[in-house]
């Protein structure tokens, strides 16, 4: 009993495969944008003793009810919905395209192949329900949510629905960060999809990007065209970056210091002086204030620094996948030889400037004596007669003679 009941489950399958069946394979739902055109993908299949009526003759026919057709493949140009029948009945192929849709073909449709012979048949048992809306379906974004770290690889693929394959939408992303890649796909059920798959490098610059992507649909009819947008938002995770706006004033008595960070997570920001975490005390007051959602501002006051105290200011930022350092302010001691050195030199300038000195007195002193001995020397000579070669005196010098040679002297 139990091997009979096998055989009947295997074998009933079997049978229908082999014999055939009436059956058709239409989607269940499309949504259609007005004024445009659906494509419906189709498949049928009949009884085997009826494969040899699929002819020529046959033609595909679509209906709302039993009595009521709308689309009739040997009459493309008097049906109440304009179309084409694209696939070929001989091959079981019933894929149908009706043109310029309005809200009011917004009904359930089954198809029907009818020959001239024998073969005439009603499918509906298997409804397809257009749906027709003002606006386009809203594309998908695959994924959803973007949160990667920087450096790695992203791909993100847009969709949107493509119905009317004579106008498939065209889809932009905003901003084109990178390479872009576009493909018409099939889904399950036979449907088109318009796919653009975006893939670049992720990068702390993309934090925070609006990501999105936009379909464009051109309607059949030549109304206004119409565009709906998807987007995501970019979480990018990295580490610390010190930015450039950290800087130090220095002021008499104070000295005045920001850092300014930014990491995915949010990051710590942490003040080290010769190498050691500095905290609030008397002499350092520290604040810190959050910037955006992944920043960090922190400051620092030391109050009556020493140049001997001064060591390398360091601000570090750290979060789970690393840190970063900056060197706020150094300042470099004078060292004991530089010390001696400018010592030395002080002394070395003092004593040539007292020898100059010195020699410039002494000179004064022996050009004072000399004048003076020349001096005396004319006044003695005008005094005493002096004889010329022939025992004859000199006439004694008058007083304008002696100032005549007073003169020349000075002179």
């Amino acid at each position: 009993m139990t091997a009979a009941l096998t055989l009947l489950l295997i074998g009933w399958p079997l049978q229908r495969a082999l014999c055939g069946q009436f059956e058709v394979t239409v989607p269940q739902t499309i949504e259609v944008l007005r004024g445009s055109c659906v494509t419906i993908p189709c498949s049928f299949d009949v009884e085997n003793n009826y494969e040899s009526n699929l002819d020529n003759t046959c033609k595909a026919i679509w209906k709302i009810a039993l009595e009521t057709v709308v689309f009739d493949s040997s009459t493309p140009q008097q049906n109440k919905i304009k179309g084409e029948l694209t696939g070929d009945l001989t091959k079981k192929d019933c894929t149908t395209t009706l043109n310029n849709m309005q809200p009011e073909h917004s009904k359930k449709y089954f198809f029907r192949v009818q020959c001239n012979n024998v073969l005439r048949h009603n499918f509906p048992d298997q409804k397809l329900e257009i749906s027709v809306k003002d606006g386009p379906p809203t594309p998908t974004l695959t994924p959803s949510t973007l949160k990667v770290k920087e450096g790695t690889s992203v791909k993100v693929t847009c969709s949107a629905p493509a119905p009317c394959l004579s106008h498939p939408p065209t889809l932009t992303w905003t901003p084109s960060l990178g390479d872009i890649h576009e493909t018409l796909q099939e889904n399950q059920d036979k449907t088109k999809v318009k796919t653009s798959v975006l893939t670049f490098t992720a990068s702390h610059l993309h934090h925070r990007e609006n990501i999105s992507c936009t379909a464009v649909y051109n309607k059949q009819d030549g109304s206004i065209e119409s565009s709906v947008t998807t987007r995501l938002t970019a979480d990018i995770l990295f580490a610390p970056q010190i930015l450039p706006s950290t800087d130090c004033t220095n002021t008499t008595g104070q000295l005045n210091c920001s850092c300014e960070s930014t990491g995915n997570p949010s990051p710590t920001l942490q003040w080290h002086l010769d190498g050691f975490p500095v905290n609030n005390s008397d002499k350092f007051a520290i604040s810190s204030e959050t910037l955006y959602d992944t920043g960090l501002k922190s400051f620092i006051t030391w109050s009556r620094p020493q140049w001997r105290d001064f060591s390398p200011l360091l601000c570090q930022s750290s979060n789970s996948l690393g840190s970063a350092r900056f060197y706020a302010y150094i300042f470099q001691p004078q060292t004991s030889a530089e010390r001696y050195d400018l010592v030395t030199l002080a002394v070395f300038i003092t004593i040539v400037v007292a020898l100059l000195v010195v020699v410039c007195a002494l000179l004064l002193v022996i050009r004072a004596q000399k004048t003076r001995h020349c001096l005396l020397n004319s006044k003695v000579a005008m005094n005493l007669g002096v004889t010329n070669g022939e025992g004859k005196e000199v006439p004694k010098a008058t007083e304008e003679d002696i100032y005549v040679n007073t003169a020349d002297i000075l002179k």
